[in-house]
């Protein structure tokens, strides 16, 4: 017998994702687990591939990268993992490989892609298989089931507090700094949240979007509305020498006051309202020759400019203990949580900015 389980999927045209029957992941080799879902996200990640036409017919394309679950069957060489643990899937895995060099970025197996071009199955579906699970997966101690609230919490160190985090460790952080967060969406919020975490002495949150903007304020962060005026003069009027630190959270899909896209204009305000000596954190998503960024500014200020893709798998270990303590609280950007079959609408509202950040349970 033949089981589907349901999953996001989109075929070739822009702004329109569907639900659909898929064949239910079974174990492929020893080093797998199957992990049954308890919850997914929609990221701002997914929203480029939401705007592009990605997928087609014959090859859907399969999202999610986030999620957290448990774990209902292991392959025969599975070590650590056993039927029952709730464990986090982190949005790069494991390859499988061994390196003697440490330190260096190994491209990683992932979640989410167009099915047949190498990607595994995306994590907004009901069941997932993942490989070589004793090093790819987060064990986390989940007691309630029923608290939903802890779950969100554990499910965002799959990426976005993950990603966070390291924008503003990346940036040079030290207690008592001042830092500028330029972007408000899930992971810019949370970057505000993570360097407020870390004793930050001002937290200044730049976006557009108001909704955004209150949120950022209401855990303590400084909102700088760039429609209302410069966002650098608005900063360096109440920082004159300008903030110590600086995390950049949108990418190249930035724009600037009249909403005209400018790829580089939120690093090149970072510069600029950056102290002499100080650090800034890039955790958007840039490619090679998307942003006009004059470095030799940022040179003539002995700024530092450090960034790239985080992997969680690395950063697990200081931030799930913060959520086990209950210092941390990430889930305080989920404005709904949803079921899968209410994903082509809230995709939607979503991309309309009307949703901090959507959850889709199971």
């Amino acid at each position: 017998m033949s089981l589907t389980m349901r999953a996001v999927a989109q075929f070739g045209t822009p702004f329109n994702v569907s639900v659909i029957d898929r064949p239910m992941p079974t174990i492929l080799n020893g080093t797998d687990v199957i992990v049954r879902m308890n919850a997914s996200a929609i990221c701002g990640s997914d929203l480029h591939s939401y705007r592009a036409a990605s997928g087609s017919e014959e090859h859907p394309y399969l999202y999610g990268h986030e999620g957290i679950g448990h774990v209902v069957e292991v392959g025969d060489s599975v070590q650590f993992l056993s039927v029952g643990d709730y464990v986090v899937i982190p949005d790069n895995f494991d390859n499988g490989h061994f390196t003697t060099e440490p330190d260096v970025y190994v491209p990683s197996l992932s979640s989410g892609g167009v099915e047949g071009g190498g990607a595994l199955p995306g994590l907004q579906a009901e069941y997932a298989r993942i490989p070589f699970a004793d090093n790819s997966l987060i064990p986390v101690p989940v007691t309630d089931t029923t608290n939903t609230t802890t779950l969100i919490d554990y499910l965002f160190t799959s990426d976005i507090f993950a990603t966070a985090w390291s924008g503003v460790t990346w940036s040079g952080f030290e207690p008592g700094d001042t830092i500028a967060v330029f972007g408000a969406g899930p992971v810019g919020l949370l970057a505000a949240y993570s360097a407020l975490l870390r004793g930050a002495s001002r937290v200044y949150s730049i976006d557009r979007v108001r909704n955004r903007l209150s949120l950022a304020e209401s855990i303590g962060a400084i909102p700088i509305n760039f429609e209302d005026a410069d966002p650098v003069a608005q900063i360096l009027a109440l920082e004159p020498n300008g903030v110590r630190r600086g995390v950049e959270a949108v990418g190249y899909e930035a724009v600037d006051a009249s909403g005209a896209i400018d790829s580089g204009i939120t690093v090149r305000q970072l510069i600029n309202v950056t102290a002499p000596r100080g650090g800034i954190g890039v955790v958007g998503l840039f490619s090679s020759g998307q942003a006009d960024i004059d470095y030799g500014a940022a040179y003539a200020k002995m700024v530092s400019v450090s960034g790239g893709i985080v992997l969680p798998l690395q950063v697990a270990g200081e931030i799930v203990p913060l959520i086990n303590s209950g210092q941390a609280h990430p889930g305080f950007i989920v404005t709904s949580v949803i079921g899968i079959e209410e994903a082509p609408e809230y995709y939607q509202r979503f991309n309309r900015t009307e949703e901090s950040k959507v959850v889709i349970g199971f």
